[in-house]
């Protein structure tokens, strides 16, 4: 491990954090800490309709309450929009990003029509309907104000790009597959970027030299090899750890109702024991 080792806990400010979020946070401060390198906070909120500014606040008060300080100031990603727009151009002028004019009840219809509909890490694939008008009807359906999303060309992408790797801390080399994913979506209709192409421009932006982040996001991690290699980007060193399960073995998540930090704090609980406990199943 290298001694300028810096690591980041990038929450969505979407709801109130939970013990996975606090088990994420926890390995993320440890591991800078422990070799005297820098921990940053960044709040992923890129999403305008589900973020919150009592959210931002809430990622505040839950970390401090744990013990966990960072490094610098917070890092909004709502206020870093014109790198995605440069990276978006650039991925552009490589003609790799075409327009997607396609509603998600159209692309739902038309997976729901094909017999042999592709699918990925996390379902059904975009069939790649927009891929294929012509530049005319691209430009055409642009000035007439069409909303628009822009998508990777994922197969001229990757083969500029060459066989790629990666490397996680438990699971060793990682031969990157990001042709799996398909034609992902770089910027959305409602917001200029998206996740895969946001988290790549900071993690580089920050210096981020170690990711630390749950498994779930371990096959997005070819996509974001991926995007690294396209732009010119270093690739970070990836610690995909277990995620924190319920008693009946579901994934700890907003969604499904997980009591938040929030709660346990009003209820009492000592958050000195709570993270002991959560450091003993590290």
């Amino acid at each position: 491990m290298s001694q300028s080792i810096i690591s980041r806990f990038a929450p969505s400010p979407t709801g109130r954090l939970h013990l996975g979020h606090a088990a994420s946070a926890l390995r993320a401060h440890d591991l800078a800490r422990a070799y005297g390198g820098r921990f940053l906070l960044r709040i992923e909120d890129i999403d305008p309709g589900r973020s919150r500014s009592d959210y931002i606040d809430g990622i505040y008060e839950d970390l401090r309450w744990l013990g966990l300080d960072w490094d610098g100031e917070p890092v909004l990603q709502s206020r870093r929009l014109p790198l995605y727009a440069d990276a978006l151009d650039r991925l552009r002028t490589m003609d790799l990003a075409y327009p997607c004019f396609c509603t998600r009840a159209q692309i739902a219809g038309e997976i729901a029509a094909s017999a042999s509909a592709p699918h990925g890490p996390d379902g059904s694939l975009y069939p790649g309907t927009c891929r294929h008008l012509s530049d005319e009807t691209r430009v055409h359906r642009i000035a007439s104000g069409e909303p628009h999303a822009w998508r990777l060309n994922m197969a001229a992408a990757a083969q500029r790009a060459g066989s790629l790797s990666w490397h996680d801390e438990t699971a060793g080399r990682i031969e990157a597959t990001p042709d799996i994913h398909g034609d992902i979506i770089l910027a959305r209709k409602e917001t200029p970027t998206s996740y895969h192409l946001a988290v790549t421009i900071d993690d580089a932006a920050q210096g981020v030299t170690d990711v630390v982040r749950g498994k779930d996001l371990f096959a997005a991690t070819d996509v974001h090899r991926l995007l690294q290699a396209l732009l010119d980007l270093p690739t970070p060193l990836y610690h995909h750890h277990p995620l924190l399960t319920d008693e009946q073995g579901k994934r700890l998540a907003k969604r499904h109702g997980a009591p938040t930090l929030k709660s346990m704090r009003e209820g009492g609980a000592d958050p000195a024991k709570l993270v002991a406990t959560l450091r003993t199943g590290m």
